[in-house]
């Protein structure tokens, strides 16, 4: 069986990471892997810390690009990509705008989808967005859920899914997380290499959803400085993303305390190993 996975952000190269190793691994698939770069640089950095190398590459990412944008460029790709190889399935994961417009690439061509990690609802097409809508999307284009939970194989069948048609799988981002968090690694940052993990609780924060900016999120950064000035012995760690709406509201706010530290955005080996470190996580 010929099985091409695809996938465009960090987060979704993470996730099917192990499940592709497996795939490349086995006599019984011919594994095909396809990346969008819908996010460049950090999916990047994901491909080499698993040592995955794209047979495909679209390489779609462009400055302030748009939803339209990202979902017309991967539909475009992704068209010759398939009309090339032929794949018995196509096997998209998540929620991305790359996940939504590659399977409907595939059912033009009347591919098969597997959708892995199916099933996650909200039930609210606005939040988060546009990934409630993608996943709903692609659950619709798709032949084969993977679900992570039962919660999820439940939301699938209320909305009509056949049940021979839906795998509990558990989430591929525990094999992920396990993997690389058993592997030896020191920070080179040189903040996280300061700060004194042992007799100090830190509190590693994300904060960037399209949901949370302005209100929402001035909310959230002023409950973070409050917990930093109450507690005497918590150091703040976030991670800022790339975002200037997000950078410039977090620099506002929690700018300028000596124990809050705004740092760039980490590649995902040091965030697993700081997230192992930490006393909290607010995300």
């Amino acid at each position: 069986m010929k099985v091409m996975s695809v996938f465009g952000t960090r987060p979704e190269a993470i996730k099917m990471a192990p499940l592709v190793k497996k795939l490349n691994g086995d006599p019984d698939f011919e594994s095909v892997l396809c990346v969008t770069a819908q996010h460049r640089e950090m999916l990047d950095q994901v491909l080499s810390l698993f040592e995955l190398t794209p047979d495909y590459d679209l390489n779609i990412m462009k400055p302030n690009q748009t939803l339209s944008m990202i979902t017309a460029n991967v539909l475009r790709g992704m068209e010759e990509v398939l009309v090339k190889e032929r794949p018995d399935i196509v096997l998209v994961h998540g929620d991305t705008s790359t996940t939504f417009s590659s399977a409907l690439a595939a059912f033009y061509q009347q591919i098969p989808v597997g959708h892995v990690e199916a099933g996650l609802r909200t039930y609210d097409m606005y939040s988060p967005f546009p990934e409630e809508m993608n996943r709903v999307l692609t659950s619709h284009l798709s032949a084969v859920h993977f679900a992570p939970t039962e919660r999820n194989r439940q939301n699938l069948l209320r909305e009509g899914v056949d049940i021979s048609k839906i795998v509990i799988t558990g989430n591929t981002v525990i094999d992920a997380l396990l993997e690389v968090a058993g592997k030896p690694y020191a920070f080179t940052d040189d903040t996280l290499r300061k700060i004194d993990f042992e007799n100090r609780r830190v509190i590693t924060v994300t904060c960037h959803r399209r949901e949370n900016l302005g209100e929402y999120m001035e909310h959230i950064f002023s409950a973070i400085r409050d917990i930093a000035e109450d507690f005497k012995d918590v150091e703040v760690i976030y991670p800022v993303h790339l975002n200037p709406k997000v950078r410039e509201e977090a620099n506002r706010i929690l700018g300028g305390h000596e124990r809050i530290h705004l740092i760039d955005p980490l590649q995902y080996q040091p965030f697993v190993n700081l997230m192992a470190k930490s006393y909290f996580i607010i995300t």
